[in-house]
């Protein structure tokens, strides 16, 4: 709805609206936040309404922000207020993306002041008596407990200030997903939070954080929107086996809410460290004895072998993924595919971690040659990052480009849009039914060098054996001679092969005979493995 009272001013008017409004913001724009200077920047400066005419907002000065041009054209609400709140959010993410790292309740906690204290208590039959004598409220208040009739664990609920609450990584390590912008403006618009944060706390000493594990993005909008305390369940000395399995199960098998793979990797990897310490206290071992196999877990926890089984190879994942070596994870969606990044973590799921990650259980005891460094998930664990790095040498670092990204590529070279050789190229060999079968090849050339050696076929336990120098060569030579193939910069294939999802046998198909499955030739020849590694 445009502005009456802006289409009535003069351009003197005008422009003294704008110094009045860049005095009152220091000099800073509305949105982000960031300086406006009002001579460089004189042909980029919005005015408009805080709160939307549309919505009630008043068509007067006091309900007038002054802004960049590109921060009000590309604001995630239309209330500006909201906007603002909504760049600084965007802004510690891009601040955690150059750490590698993604938002969570804990920074948002950090960034409001809170996140910083731990609540003192005692335990009196079944009352919790407590005080906020860190900020200075010596108030002694009490609480009933109540027992959960079906967990058995002990709770209460308290209105807390955020200096006493901690994001629990260890048993929600989701990250805040971008639908925090609707529960941000669902909560300005006093619509009430309908879900209570979960949180736990340790007898132990009678001195404990709150420990958030449940309901963090309504929590994080809340903070976001300025509250400085919180209504929390928090449970007393819960088992932690039990809230790690039933978060678990709710964004797996129950999917009431939407856990991206790799959060799910991560809780099945603690699950994983979780069973190993109950069967370390079962057998009446030491914290750090790992003398034991995969296959002894599995015997141990009858019932439940599908589930430690998926722990154990979670792990593996975790490990892979969590690799501070990793050099490919940069090229990584790992919430979903983005347009961003060229590879998601699903696609990484779909062939790395099933191609080259033993998929049964060992029987060798966990911490076998551990000490020599030949310890077969760790040999394997190591190499497939190693493998990781060589490809993201080969066809990513310094050639594909975040800022050009992987939305709508093909579309764009069919409107006459240029891209980089070293972008297109890593772009295509990104797609998933590419990738699954050039990967197979990688995994070919260190088999048939085994065999050539006279070693029997190492077969799935490939990346478990560890590769020589040549066999890394070899793999080398050939992402080299794929990434030459002319296919991956030839523009005029946007329309055919390129120009939709194929499936994995379409490229399968080309790889093997150069031609696709319909008789169009792509390759000039097929791949042939023993020339490529020449």
């Amino acid at each position: 709805m445009s502005s009456l009272f802006l289409s009535r001013l003069s351009d003197e008017d005008r422009q003294q609206l704008i110094q009045s409004l860049h005095l009152a913001q220091k000099c800073n724009c509305f949105i982000c936040e960031q300086p406006i200077d009002l001579v460089v920047q004189k042909n980029v400066i919005d005015i408009d309404h805080v709160v939307p005419l549309k919505v009630g907002g008043k068509d007067d000065p006091v309900n007038l922000a002054l802004t960049h041009a590109s921060c009000n054209r590309s604001k995630q609400a239309s209330n500006l207020e909201v906007a603002r709140i909504l760049s600084r959010f965007l802004q510690l993410k891009e601040n955690l993306a150059a750490k590698n790292s993604s938002p969570n309740l804990g920074h948002l906690l950090v960034q409001a002041g809170g996140g910083n204290h731990s609540l003192g208590f005692s335990l009196i039959d079944n009352t919790l008596s407590y005080s906020f004598s860190e900020l200075g409220d010596n108030t002694v208040r009490t609480l009933p407990i109540y027992v959960d009739e079906l967990s058995g664990f002990r709770y209460f609920f308290a209105k807390l200030p955020i200096q006493y609450l901690a994001h629990d990584a260890h048993i929600n390590p989701r990250s805040i997903g971008s639908n925090i912008s609707k529960l941000v403006d669902e909560f300005f618009n006093k619509r009430p939070q309908l879900h209570v944060p979960l949180g736990w706390i340790s007898s132990k000493d009678n001195r404990s954080a709150i420990h958030v594990f449940d309901g963090q993005h309504k929590a994080a909008a809340q903070i976001m929107l300025g509250a400085k305390s919180l209504p929390v369940r928090v449970f007393i000395d819960p088992d932690p086996d039990t809230l790690i399995t039933t978060n678990t199960n709710a964004g797996t098998t129950l999917k009431q809410v939407a856990f991206d793979k790799s959060v799910q990797r991560h809780l099945g990897n603690t699950l994983y460290q979780e069973r190993l310490q109950r069967y370390r206290i079962a057998t009446g071992r030491k914290d750090d004895d790992l003398n034991f196999s995969e296959r002894d877990l599995i015997n141990h926890f009858k019932g439940q072998a599908r589930e430690i089984k998926r722990y154990i190879l979670d792990s593996v994942r975790t490990g892979v993924t969590s690799d501070p070596d990793n050099k490919l994870i940069s090229f990584i969606d790992m919430s979903g595919r983005g347009t961003d990044h060229p590879l998601s973590y699903s696609t990484v799921e779909k062939t790395f971690y099933s191609f080259f990650i033993y998929q049964e259980v060992l029987e060798t005891p966990i911490d076998y040659q551990m000490e020599e460094g030949e310890n077969p998930r760790e040999v394997e664990r190591s190499q497939i990052v190693a493998l990781m790095n060589l490809i993201a040498e080969s066809l990513y670092i310094d050639k594909f480009d975040d800022s050009v990204g992987t939305d709508k590529i093909e579309n764009k070279l069919r409107k006459g849009e240029t891209f980089s050789h070293g972008h297109l190229r890593a772009y295509r060999l990104s797609k998933e039914e590419i990738i699954y079968n050039w990967l197979q090849y990688m995994g070919q050339i260190a088999r048939q060098y085994f065999i050539m050696q006279g070693n029997p076929d190492p077969k799935d336990k490939l990346f478990q054996c560890r590769f020589p120098e040549p066999v890394w060569e070899n793999m080398r030579r050939f992402l080299k001679s794929l990434g030459e193939l002319p296919v991956w910069v030839n523009t005029e294939l946007s329309e055919s092969v390129f120009g939709g999802k194929q499936n994995n046998n379409f490229w399968k198909t080309i790889f093997e005979t150069g031609k696709t499955p319909q008789g169009m030739q792509v390759l000039v020849k097929p791949i042939n493995l023993i020339d490529m590694i020449k």
